[in-house]
């Protein structure tokens, strides 16, 4: 049995969508230096992906985000792992971050220099393992609810 889609959930959900996915981003860049920036960006985007669910189903979480769930999933653990382990490698302690600046020409025009740390790859992947981790939950239980219908 299908059911009706809701108009107000579906109109609501093309508005807020974009804007949850935005957000999601400032925080994992706004946050990069301080705990937690990717794994609050992360639950974010994941939310977006949930009322894209409720709105559509399944079929509407994998138009929202074509990546394989496995494949958010590796990268992210890559990333986090990696740029947590580099540091190994150059002699330094294990999550040691690495700093720099760039004066970049468009940007550094407006802002003066950019700062760069390692610290926001490593948030990167943390977005990335809670966005895989969501999307394989909404995977399995659309799935699940398509099978008994």
């Amino acid at each position: 049995m299908r059911r009706e889609r809701s108009l107000m959930l579906d109109t609501a959900t093309r508005l807020l969508f974009p804007t949850l996915l935005l957000a999601s981003l400032f925080l994992l860049v706004v946050g990069h230096d301080q705990p937690g920036g990717g794994f609050s960006g992360g639950l974010v985007a994941g939310a977006a992906l949930v009322l894209r669910f409720l709105a559509g189903g399944d079929a509407e979480t994998r138009t929202a985000l074509r990546l394989r769930p496995g494949l958010l999933l590796a990268a992210g653990v890559l990333a986090a792992s990696g740029t947590g382990a580099v540091p190994l490698l150059l002699g330094e302690p294990l999550l040691t971050a690495g700093k720099t600046s760039l004066r970049l020409p468009v940007i550094g025009a407006w802002i003066g220099e950019v700062a760069l740390s390692t610290t926001l790859l490593f948030e990167a992947g943390v977005y990335a393992v809670v966005l895989g981790l969501v999307q394989t939950l909404l995977r399995t239980l659309g799935s699940d609810s398509e099978e008994h219908q």
